[in-house]
């Protein structure tokens, strides 16, 4: 509707209508936050999360909305038909820009519950959104330096403690629990640096799935496997806001979690851990090659 504008104009009324969707849903967001605090009981806990949550869906439809307002988007989306909103899953996806975010959203709201994502810790501190993550219970993670580690092996309990406290909250009402498991963006720098195995993909990092499933994985009823291909090349924000990263491909699959990962304990068990590293890696190459198909049959079309 607004293509006749130019990008750099649709791209700062986009930010402008983010921000006021954004604002206007977190201020009610805030509200039920505090009486969250006031009220920590298990009765109203388990009416409020329900509100909460449908808080932030409305927030991502308004965004689909403005979305397809500002700029056409071409999004294809394969493989979400068979998803249940009333259950649990794990959810992972390759991770290349801000607006893996809000392709994920735009495509996944209504068909699982809400997205709630594993941050670091210095997140919190974002104005604003940072206290609406913090209301919607995501976790964060301090993501210590394998020096630190070394230094105080203790510290790998922060991380472990925050999700569990998190998933916790999560068992009341059904949720989907989102990774990353690059951990970043992906870059052709750090894609040579790390050395990666795969040719799409940085190495995955197992511990926050690792700890998500330790924590409840027995209520996840499956891991939803997600992959992102931009044909025309890898967007960033400004340009998804400016309209001009129109093309994107979805596609998902559902993956059985084996009982085991559930169960077992990931930290000391060290069989168990090299049977979910393998197993990962066996959900990373299938996701390497899928992508490579994905960018090479959406090019030639």
């Amino acid at each position: 509707m607004l293509g006749f504008l130019p990008p750099a104009v649709r791209g700062a009324l986009s930010f402008l209508v983010l921000t006021i969707n954004t604002l206007f849903w977190c201020l009610l967001l805030f509200v039920l936050a505090l009486c969250k605090a006031v009220l920590p009981f298990e009765a109203a806990l388990s009416r409020l999360d329900p509100l909460i949550n449908g808080i932030a869906s409305a927030w991502t439809r308004c965004n689909s909305a403005w979305m397809r307002l500002a700029h056409r988007t071409d999004w294809t989306i394969e493989g979400v038909e068979s998803l249940r909103y009333n259950d649990w899953y794990l959810v992972n996806c390759n991770h290349q820009s801000w607006v893996d975010i809000f392709v994920l959203q735009d495509a996944l709201n209504g068909r699982i519950p809400v997205l709630k994502f594993f941050l670091k810790a210095e997140l919190f501190y974002v104005p604003v959104i940072g206290l609406a993550w913090w209301a919607l219970d995501f976790p964060f993670m301090k993501r210590h330096s394998r020096a630190a580690l070394r230094k105080n092996p203790n510290l790998r309990n922060d991380d472990r403690d925050s999700a569990r406290r998190a998933c916790a909250k999560f068992a009341r009402t059904p949720t989907s629990v989102m990774n990353f498991v690059e951990g970043t963006r992906f870059t052709q720098d750090k894609h040579d640096t790390q050395a990666s195995p795969y040719v799409h993909l940085l190495k995955p990092k197992a511990g926050a799935m690792a700890m998500a499933l330790n924590a409840m994985g027995a209520q996840f009823h499956s891991l939803v496997d997600a992959t992102i291909a931009y044909p025309d090349g890898i967007p960033t924000f400004w340009q998804y806001l400016c309209g001009q990263s129109s093309r994107a491909v979805l596609r998902v699959r559902q993956v059985e979690i084996p009982l085991e990962f559930c169960t077992g304990d990931y930290e000391n068990d060290r069989a168990l851990r090299k049977s979910f590293h393998r197993w990962l890696d066996e959900v990373w190459q299938h996701k390497d090659a899928e992508l490579g198909a994905m960018l090479a049959g959406a090019r030639r079309v």
